[in-house]
């Protein structure tokens, strides 16, 4: 019996390890924005080891994937998603009637939604504690899921869009510090983000001017002092970690920019001088093109939001998709992002045609949700194309995004470090 073992451990076959072969018809070249045809993937483990030109055979042991009818990229990048919400008529009654084990099963299946439609990858911009727990959870392959990057709390200031106590009574309203992620001051900006580090955030998220769907007034007001930005930025830069800036208003990005944030997301009332200095400093734009088409939609349903954030998605809503045709004709970086979380979960393409719609190519508006996106998530060296010694991210589409940018949303496969999660 010994001997029959050590036969079957010495035979080649058994020493040869298994790799997973993926037959491409069309292959996304998203570094020469090119569409490459029959080609091979060949993936051991959860790392790509070589891409070939036609069809590789492989032996008896290995896997072979057909998809010669699809059109492949590498797996999509959304760098700007709330993984523990879903917009509804009662999301401002939710934080008192849902516990934490509520969101966290909401985050769940958010997640799920999000690596179905094609996203390997999410940024999770601004939540609880829930998803630093879900992303360990899916490190982990106890739940499945993209693999998650998440700034936990964001950081705002006292009244700003990361104020949580904003519109409550007195009995709720409270004075809330850095440990709530509400800042006031450089010290308190450095706290800040030493309290994301102790909890676990991979990044920092600062609330760089008003918002739309928090409960105040003002949707584009500058909410932070410069002082206070860079002490944001350089604490973070201390500790690893790059800062990304929700802002609407031109002064407050302005500002941000100039403090040193790695992106700015939305960016609704862009003006040239902020674009020229964001191709300066090579930041980063995320325009979330389809958060601010689904607000406007969501406030025209009666009661679906308060008042007065009514009057804000109405007037803020609809300017983002023109700033992003500007800022991207004028030659800012474009890291494709959505917002998911304030329209449905799993639906995040579409942002890919409203792009699109604004004038980038469609190989272009992939490149930005592939290989860009990796570059501001500082992951250039792991994700983002589909190359030797990246990870088996991998998607497959319906038709040819080339020629119909709708296709993004007919994703029928789905391999994230090298396990197949969808295969239609």
């Amino acid at each position: 019996m010994k001997k029959i073992l050590l036969f079957i451990l010495l035979s080649p076959l058994f020493l040869q390890a298994q790799k997973t072969i993926i037959h491409c018809g069309k292959l996304i070249d998203v570094k020469a924005l090119t569409v490459l045809n029959n080609m091979s993937i060949i993936v051991e483990g959860k790392k790509i080891v070589a891409v070939q030109s036609g069809y590789v055979d492989g032996t008896k042991a290995d896997q072979i994937i057909n998809l010669k009818n699809k059109t492949v990229m590498p797996g999509l990048i959304d760098m700007h998603v709330h993984l523990e919400s879903e917009t509804n008529p009662n999301a401002y009654l939710d934080r008192f009637t849902k516990n934490p084990g509520d969101v966290a099963y909401q985050a769940l299946v958010n997640a799920k939604k999000n690596l179905m439609a094609g996203f390997t990858t999410v940024r999770d911009l601004g939540g609880t504690h829930v998803v630093i727990s879900l992303r360990n959870a899916i490190n982990k392959g106890a739940v499945d899921g993209p693999r998650i990057f998440t700034a936990g709390v964001s950081i705002g200031t006292t009244g700003g869009h990361a104020d949580d106590s904003n519109g409550l009574n007195e009995t709720f309203k409270k004075d809330l510090g850095p440990a709530d992620g509400v800042i006031n001051g450089v010290e308190d900006a450095a706290k800040a983000v030493r309290q994301r580090y102790k909890e676990g955030s991979d990044l920092i998220k600062i609330t760089a001017t008003g918002g739309v769907l928090s409960y105040a007034k003002d949707g584009m007001g500058a909410q932070f002092t410069l002082e206070e930005v860079k002490a944001i930025v350089q604490t973070a830069k201390d500790y690893g970690y790059k800062v990304a800036a929700h802002a609407h208003g031109a002064e407050g990005m302005k500002r941000a920019v100039l403090g040193g944030v790695s992106s700015i997301e939305h960016g609704t009332y862009m003006t040239q001088e902020v674009m020229d200095l964001m191709k300066e400093r090579g930041t980063y734009f995320v325009p979330t093109v389809i958060a601010g088409r689904s607000v406007a939609d969501s406030a025209l349903i009666p009661n679906y939001y308060p008042e007065m954030v009514k009057k804000k998605a109405l007037e803020i809503g609809p300017v983002i998709q023109s700033t992003f045709g500007k800022a991207y004709k004028a030659g800012v970086k474009i890291a494709f992002g959505t917002d998911a979380g304030v329209f449905g979960h799993g639906k995040n393409a579409r942002e890919f045609e409203l792009m699109h719609e604004a004038g980038m190519p469609a190989l272009e508006a992939i490149r930005s949700a592939t290989l860009n996106a990796a570059d501001l998530l500082g992951q250039s060296d792991k994700l983002g194309t589909i190359e030797p010694g990246k990870a088996a991210d991998i998607i497959a589409v319906e038709g040819n995004p080339a020629e119909s940018i709708q296709s993004m949303s007919k994703v029928k496969f789905v391999m994230r470090d090298g396990t197949v999660y969808k295969n239609n």
